[in-house]
């Protein structure tokens, strides 16, 4: 059975065993309160040894006696919200079942999971009901006992959960309650009151207000990770989008590498790079398919109908479905590798104990538009290169090199913005619009090959390739385009 997802939107409270619910029904837009219902709750959460998942504010458990038993894999959005994915119940017990491991593979890699908390919850359900009987709400009356390590402790809480409503109806509720005699919660879930100080202490680093050079370095890098650690459960779910969000924060990562070697160590930052750069080619296959699919999907219907001669867009369709389906493939086994874990436990020691360069540190006021113009320079000198190309394939190469310094002078300048400030923004800007010119360069000469190669074997086949000469003479035109509009942009890419 195919997992689920909803979001869950819900409000917690603490109450003592004398409290009583309020009347619900005079909550704004309930019409009224359907019958109780009891359950009978019991739920058991795996994590590491080391309380991984804890500390990440992710919960996996196994729950049985209520309408919905299975797996339960929860994961952080903002306060009050989180991705509830929910997998059958299945023959397993005391081991996760692999899918339910890979959604919160990132996080534990090849450590095992296991058992840390029993959860036994007497839950009353009162669902709340517009005039149509719709529900809105589910207001959940707990009382709960749980068992870590052999200890048991238990409290009563009441819980609001959003089914149908609107958000309001929660913020309403928090009054009536309270007055009730209840109290916010002390934790954010049952797991985080039964583990208590058992998890370790999230990072609580902050960017100083007078930062060096490399507290600039900390805190982009640590927004890369961040963000690798979002995309990797979206990748395997195969969202739209996913693959590439997480490629660019590999890519980003590894461009920060580079323009902070004046206070990272060059050894270090160029394994990790090494090591990022294997990471977003495995993921690059299925990104580049998915970019051409999209660019033909309109494409062939902008050609004239009588000049489209054949199953022109069904043939490159159906080889970019078949590119991407094996791509995807070898994508997820470089996420299930040893290799990608080990680059996770780097990217956590990246951040816990930065690389950093004996070299005295300076402001970062000071040393960041030093480090600026010299991926401006960078770039410049791939200019050059491409202005004396002697033939249009050194010229298309000198461009693609241009594109990827484009790139990282954007990206060194979005890590320079919470100093430089506006200075900073339009450099990201500028550089941001090269990249994008050039990159419809660069999906011409990549597209052009492909349709010059299904070409081939339209006429192999017998087929008629005609339809697919017009393709590749409209990828050319393109190329052009964006070549004299990558000159004309140039020299407004400006640093200082």
């Amino acid at each position: 059975m195919t997992p689920t997802e909803q979001v869950e939107i819900e409000t917690k409270y603490d109450v003592d065993e004398y409290a009583i619910l309020p009347a619900l029904h005079e909550l704004p837009g309930v019409a009224s309160v359907a019958q109780p219902v009891e359950l009978q709750l019991q739920a058991v959460y795996f994590d590491t040894a080391a309380y991984d998942l804890a500390a990440a504010k992710v919960t996996l458990r196994r729950r049985t006696g209520g309408e919905d038993d299975g797996w339960h894999v929860k994961l952080p959005i903002s306060a009050g919200e989180r991705l509830e994915i929910r997998h059958p119940l299945g023959r397993a017990v005391r081991k996760v079942p692999i899918q339910v491991v890979r959604t919160v593979r990132v996080h534990v890699r090849d450590r095992e999971l296991v058992p840390v908390v029993t959860l036994a919850t007497r839950r009353i359900v009162h669902r709340l009901l517009d005039a149509e009987g719709e529900v809105l709400a589910e207001v959940s009356d707990d009382e709960v006992t749980s068992t870590v390590d052999d200890v048991t402790e238990s409290w009563r809480e009441w819980e609001v959960e959003l089914v149908n409503g609107e958000p309001e109806l929660l913020e309403a509720a928090t009054p009536l309650l309270l007055a009730a005699g209840a109290k916010p919660a002390s934790g954010p879930s049952k797991l985080a009151r039964a583990l208590g100080d058992r998890v370790p202490a999230p990072d609580s680093w902050t960017l100083p207000a007078k930062p060096v050079t490399a507290d600039l370095f900390h805190a982009y890098a640590g927004a890369q990770v961040k963000a690798i650690h979002l995309r990797d459960p979206e990748v395997r779910r195969d969202l739209p989008d996913s693959v590439h969000k997480m490629r660019v924060a590999t890519r980003r990562l590894r461009s920060a590498l580079a323009t902070y070697r004046p206070v990272v160590d060059r050894e270090t930052g160029d394994q990790i790079r090494a090591e990022l750069k294997w990471l977003a080619g495995e993921l690059g296959g299925a990104r580049d398919a998915e970019v051409l699919r999209e660019h033909f999907s309109t494409a062939v219907d902008a050609q004239p109908v009588e000049l489209v001669m054949g199953r022109v867009a069904g043939t490159i369709d159906d080889h970019l479905r078949r590119v991407y389906k094996a791509a995807r493939v070898e994508a997820l086994a470089a996420l299930e590798s040893e290799r990608y874990f080990r680059l996770l436990d780097t990217l956590d020691e990246l951040l816990s104990k930065p690389p950093l360069t004996p070299d005295p540190p300076r402001k970062a006021v000071k040393q960041l538009p030093e480090l600026l113009k010299h991926d401006w320079k960078r770039m410049r000198k791939a200019v050059r290169r491409m202005e004396s190309a002697e033939d249009i394939a050194e010229r298309d190469h000198e461009l693609h090199e241009i594109r990827k310094a484009a790139k990282r002078l954007r990206y060194a300048a979005e890590s320079a913005e919470p100093v430089l400030g506006a200075q900073a923004t339009e450099l990201v800007g500028r550089a941001e619009q090269a990249q994008e010119v050039l990159g419809d360069h660069q999906d011409s000469v990549v597209a052009r090959e492909l349709i010059r190669q299904l070409a081939v074997q339209v006429q192999l086949d017998g087929g008629n390739a005609f339809t697919f000469g017009r393709l590749h003479a409209a990828e050319e035109s393109r190329g052009e385009r964006s070549y004299w509009e990558f000159l004309e942009l140039w020299p407004s890419v400006k640093v200082g």
